[in-house]
């Protein structure tokens, strides 16, 4: 077939630790392991050729510009200028917009789009002011002019559908997967205490940025309550500085938590199977989240996981958690207190957690990435 190249924004996986950039980075190694005849290219923005990755295979090939992504949204969708993007990386059959905005691109050129999750919508008070209203701005464009929508979730899947009328047969679910090398880890606790200065007691961990949305305020007057109840336990956070994060801080002054609160940072991907398992539980009771890797992970790793029972939590979470819903306080600090305190119950979602992980697998999505992509040529 003449000019089968599919070209992948792979600028997520460069410039993104985590969250979208965890998922592309997976996605596309999985599909390098998987499909080793298509010619695909990877667009990188923003970086120069000796800083790209190695190469993923002889069918894959980089494509990148020094131009960052802000400044290439500015002229698209400030400017107005409407360059198609094929200028950049040449004739595609197909071009794969992975994180929520579809460039300009030439009429011939097929187009499909991954709509991580409509949090911005869902939950505008936990948003970045200045993200919102540029996502507000291009996201609909971008649904109405992509020839297919990736949704990471049927839920994400039915917010694209009531909020931007898209029709159901224009948006695919595709789930992510979690890695092999979450798995538990033996003796894990010292070193990655020692690392990133983990006092020596329990601990419940969150992974996830520090912002409004995963409900880390939450998380700290339950702490607070436990401790009250006579449970000695701290509270281990792994994420970067996000967005409207001074109100956690506040919060951690004003419950007097300073010794019990840890804010580790961003913690390398290496290190994350021996931090899930020195933790005694995982509590990720975010107000909306479009997949929720920190589930799938803590029970790859045989914590036991509290999550939310909203959105797509469910969906990953399956039988093998502790749901609850994320605006009640007390039922946050009960499910805590049980996963804590309750070994019946712990060993139980730790045996179901190993089951429910095990149908999330990379190399799963890579192949049904790799039938849509069929399907579109």
């Amino acid at each position: 077939m003449p000019n089968s190249t599919i070209t992948i924004d792979y600028t997520p996986a460069f410039e993104q630790g985590a969250g979208i950039g965890r998922y592309v980075r997976e996605l596309t190694h999985a599909l390098a392991r998987h499909d080793t005849d298509t010619r695909y290219k990877l667009f990188v923005s923003g970086a120069s050729k000796s800083a790209l990755p190695q190469q993923l295979g002889d069918n894959f090939h980089w494509r990148n510009t020094r131009i960052s992504p802000k400044w290439l949204a500015r002229l698209w969708f400030r400017a107005n200028a409407k360059f198609p993007i094929e200028m950049m990386i040449g004739e595609t059959r197909i071009y794969h917009a992975t994180d929520f905005v579809l460039p300009p691109t030439r009429p011939k050129t097929r187009t499909l789009l991954t709509v991580h999750d409509l949090s911005f919508i869902r939950v505008p008070e936990a948003a970045s002011p200045a993200l919102k209203a540029y996502l507000d701005r291009v996201v609909p464009d971008s649904i109405r002019r992509a020839d297919h929508i990736l949704a990471d979730s049927q839920a994400t899947k039915n917010d694209i559908i009531e909020f931007y009328g898209s029709s159901a047969d224009k948006i695919t679910v595709l789930l992510s997967g979690v890695d092999k090398r979450f798995k538990p880890v033996s003796d894990a606790g010292m070193t990655i205490r020692s690392k990133y200065r983990i006092p020596k007691r329990p601990f419940i961990l969150s992974v996830g940025t520090v912002q409004p949305r995963k409900n880390y305020q939450r998380l700290i007057h339950a702490l607070a309550n436990l401790r009250k109840n006579g449970i000695d336990i701290d509270f281990v956070i792994a994420g970067g500085k996000g967005w409207l994060e001074d109100p956690i801080f506040e919060t951690i002054s004003k419950t007097g938590l300073s010794d019990h609160v840890h804010l580790i940072g961003f913690v390398d991907d290496i290190d994350l199977p021996a931090l899930y398992s020195a933790a005694n539980c995982v509590a990720f009771p975010s107000l909306y989240e479009g997949f929720g890797f920190p589930v799938l992970e803590g029970m790859a790793c045989g914590t036991p996981v509290l999550t939310s029972s909203v959105s797509s939590l469910p969906e990953v979470a399956g039988d093998a958690t502790v749901l609850v819903n994320p605006y009640d306080l007390d039922a946050i600090v009960d499910g805590l207190q049980r996963l804590i305190t309750d070994d019946t119950l712990r060993k139980s979602l730790i045996v179901k957690g190993f089951t429910q992980a095990k149908q999330f697998t990379w190399e799963r999505s890579a192949q049904h990435l790799k039938e849509i992509y069929d399907s579109m040529l």
